[in-house]
């Protein structure tokens, strides 16, 4: 396979890679056949995955405008993936024009292509880093420089913690990074579900063991303990669809269809 300009050497392209397989669903170019066949082979064993992952960016979309309206105007995207449709940074300036942006991602792929995207806005930074190994994340210059002015930021963990498994303790990481944020700072968060469809999990899991990055979807009482030591903003950690919606006519009579809650939650 020709490797294209935004896939750096060393990338293996012949794994699906969840960032791409990410993309492809929400209708991206930035994937690659093996990436597009295990995202059919999931759309097989769960038609509504592309909606589901579509109310997921949404809720991206909501949260870093009400963060941005409750006056935020810096922003650590953690688990941020290829940066397409709707990037955080073009979200929040629309609010706040002044926003700074670190993104921050383990994968190669998306880390390459947010830094040629990203080239020339001095407002934005990428960062590659596990979040797994919050302790050297959080001392990556970048995100120190952000957090150096003591302002509040917006710590975005949007559909990435379900990727951390059980035994490398997501609570944990999660209390590291909020211990070191300025007082005021917000924590979003959507995570996947097993109340929403658990007809659909366990296929769902085992498809993702064939990955880099297998998926752990959780309670809704795990992932709100994740939420330990920020102010939970109402509606609290709901169904994606139900959290703030533009329209509450859009919200449907079946929210738990779409798999994944999410929760946005302020540090006292």
């Amino acid at each position: 396979m020709r490797r294209p300009n935004w896939v750096p050497e060393g990338t293996d392209l012949d794994k699906p890679n969840a960032a791409r397989v990410y993309d492809y669903y929400l209708g991206g170019s930035h994937n690659f056949e093996v990436d597009r066949e295990m995202a059919r082979k999931a759309i097989e064993l769960w038609p509504e995955l592309p909606q589901i992952m579509r109310s997921n960016r949404a809720f991206l979309r909501r949260a870093v405008q009400f963060a941005a309206e409750r006056g935020i105007g810096r922003f650590l995207d953690i688990g941020s993936g290829i940066p397409s449709f709707g990037a955080v940074h073009e979200i929040a300036r629309a609010i706040r024009p002044e926003a700074q942006v670190v993104y921050v991602d383990r994968d190669p792929v998306a880390v390459a292509h947010s830094r040629l995207l990203l080239e020339d806005d001095p407002g934005s930074s990428v960062v590659q880093a596990d979040v797994r190994d919050v302790e050297d994340l959080m001392s990556r210059p970048e995100v120190t420089a952000l957090l150096a002015a003591g302002e509040p930021v917006a710590v975005l963990l949007v559909a990435v913690m379900h990727f951390v498994q059980d035994a490398e303790d997501p609570w944990k990481l999660i209390a590291v990074i909020r211990d070191a944020l300025p007082p005021g700072s917000a924590l979003v968060l959507s995570h996947a579900s097993l109340e929403g469809r658990p007809d659909q999990a366990e296929d769902h899991q085992r498809l993702y063991r064939m990955t880099p990055t297998p998926l752990t979807m959780r309670t809704h009482e795990q992932i709100t303990a994740m939420f330990e030591g920020f102010d939970l903003v109402e509606p609290g950690v709901v169904y994606l669809p139900q959290w703030r919606p533009d329209q509450p006519e859009t919200v449907g009579e079946h929210p738990e269809r779409m798999a994944g809650v999410a929760g946005v939650g302020f540090r006292p």
